[in-house]
């Protein structure tokens, strides 16, 4: 075997077509685009949900709902896991900056503490926002609530 007689496999390399090169070809005139019509011009493409005229499905359906531009969302803390937390990192004093510190909120996250659960210990929180269960909660066990 010589470099000058190596020679792909039979059948693994096909001819590309040559459209658009003159009659001779068997592919010129239309270049197998058909006559006329929108397919056959250039710089034609589909349409994202283009349904051939018929009224596409999203504008058949009704709109529905309202999405509040002031809506606060909170990340959500229930007692159960907040004595969890605590239990494993050794922390009374929860602040906002420390459940950063700590990888349970994002650095913008507002945080609303639940009253699921239970407490053992006396904790102190400094949050955005407390339900009056978790409140109650906390202050029988000694803690107190702050709220930022």
């Amino acid at each position: 075997m010589e470099l000058h007689t190596l020679k792909p496999a039979k059948g693994s390399i096909k001819k590309k077509k040559r459209i658009a090169r003159g009659q001779g070809s068997g592919r010129g005139g239309t270049s197998t685009r058909g006559h006329k019509g929108a397919k056959s011009r250039s710089g034609w493409s589909k349409k994202e949900n283009f349904e051939g005229g018929q009224m596409p499905l999203q504008q058949r359906l009704p709109k529905r709902g309202f999405k509040n531009p002031n809506r606060v969302e909170y990340k959500v803390f229930n007692m159960s896991s907040l004595e969890a937390l605590s239990e494993k990192s050794n922390v009374t004093d929860f602040t906002v900056e420390k459940l950063f510190e700590l990888g349970q909120i994002k650095k913008n996250d507002k945080v609303k503490v639940l009253g699921n659960g239970d407490l053992t210990k006396k904790l102190t929180l400094t949050v955005h926002a407390v339900s009056a269960s978790a409140k109650e909660k906390i202050e029988a066990k000694g803690g107190s609530v702050n709220i930022v």
